[in-house]
């Protein structure tokens, strides 16, 4: 059993686990995750593991060290192509710039499946597997329209968007949020080209706490009256609360995100986050192993979703706030549900 760790440019990609086939005859499948650190990308991990023995394959982890590292992604599929994988699971970090190894990866007859965030163009994959993103925006909007409505106040907007690489994933909650708060979004593709005086400013946070804070404490700065925050995901609603709390202002503020992990579900119990879209992350995961395994057998490859362009893993708003019209389970269902 060997260990491979690949560097280049300074940044490391790690193989946990065996670095080839251990000689069992299991067909070897690939999970490429964004980082080994975000809370989602260790619950897909997790959940690939478990799929992977029941499936009878054997599973190769690999993780960049941050948000956006699109080389240490096309190092991990080289190796795979290298150990002659059936094919990998990825969550992309450039949509675009990782399709060049997919291709590649594609030649030498692996099954290619993206995970939460699609490639671009998307069919450059197999399939993808994911949240439909555009959705889980559309409802944390639809529930801050709501909200903001009942209590008769104007919405001053910060969005707190992952990156300047503008992948899939975060144009899609970006808008699909926007325009489920009534915003006209011209290009749904692109983040940041409306012109609605309601929205304070954009700002990344790569999808972190302290990208989080630090965004939120920027956009504060330009607009202290700010009081509906839309962030990309949970750790990133974690810092912007931490620089409103020091603004004192957090009994002005709502914060709305996406994820439904463990301690984003305690945040809304606890009023920090009022509204969240969960994913199923180890769902993915698992549905994705199983469809490689089955690649591995009989050479069948998955199916969408009817009328959809992937195979959608669900989404469920989350709030203990239940707005007129916007359908929610509360943060007790969510904690027997969440993840991480």
């Amino acid at each position: 059993m060997r260990r491979f760790v690949v560097a280049a440019s300074g940044l490391i990609l790690v193989l946990a686990g065996a670095a080839c086939n251990r000689g069992t005859g299991e067909p070897v499948v690939g999970l490429i995750t964004k980082t080994d650190t975000n809370p989602f990308f260790v619950t897909m991990k997790k959940g690939a593991q478990s799929s992977a023995g029941t499936a009878g394959v054997d599973l190769q982890t690999f993780a960049g060290r941050v948000d956006g590292d699109n080389e240490a992604q096309v190092l991990a599929i080289e190796n795979l192509i290298s150990f002659g994988a059936k094919g990998f699971l990825i969550t992309p970090n450039d949509s675009k710039a990782i399709v060049p190894a997919i291709d590649r990866a594609h030649e030498a007859g692996m099954l290619v499946i993206a995970l939460d965030t699609p490639v671009e163009p998307a069919d450059a994959a197999d399939a993808t597997f994911a949240t439909d993103n555009y959705e889980a925006g559309r409802l944390i909007g639809q529930w801050a329209k709501a909200k903001f409505e009942t209590e008769g106040k104007d919405a001053r907007i910060a969005m707190l968007d992952l990156n300047a690489n503008q992948v899939s994933v975060d144009v899609q909650r970006d808008q699909g949020f926007l325009e489920g708060f009534g915003v006209d979004v011209a290009d749904k593709g692109r983040i940041g080209d409306e012109n609605d005086p309601r929205i304070a400013g954009h700002d990344v946070t790569d999808g972190n706490e302290e990208g989080g804070r630090t965004a939120m404490e920027n956009l504060l700065q330009k607009d202290p009256s700010i009081n509906l925050v839309y962030t990309i995901n949970e750790p990133a609603a974690a810092g912007a609360y931490e620089a409103i709390k020091a603004a004192g202002r957090e009994r002005e503020v709502t914060i709305v995100s996406v994820d439904g992990g463990c301690p984003g579900v305690d945040n809304v119990a606890g009023g920090v986050i009022g509204a969240t879209s969960m994913q199923f992350p180890i769902k993915m995961a698992e549905l994705g192993v199983a469809a490689i395994a089955e690649y591995a057998k009989t050479g069948a490859k998955p199916q969408n979703t009817a009328g959809k362009d992937f195979v959608d893993t669900g989404v469920q708003l989350i709030t203990d706030q239940p707005q007129a019209g916007v359908e929610a389970k509360d943060s007790a269902w969510g904690k027997q549900n969440c993840w991480g």
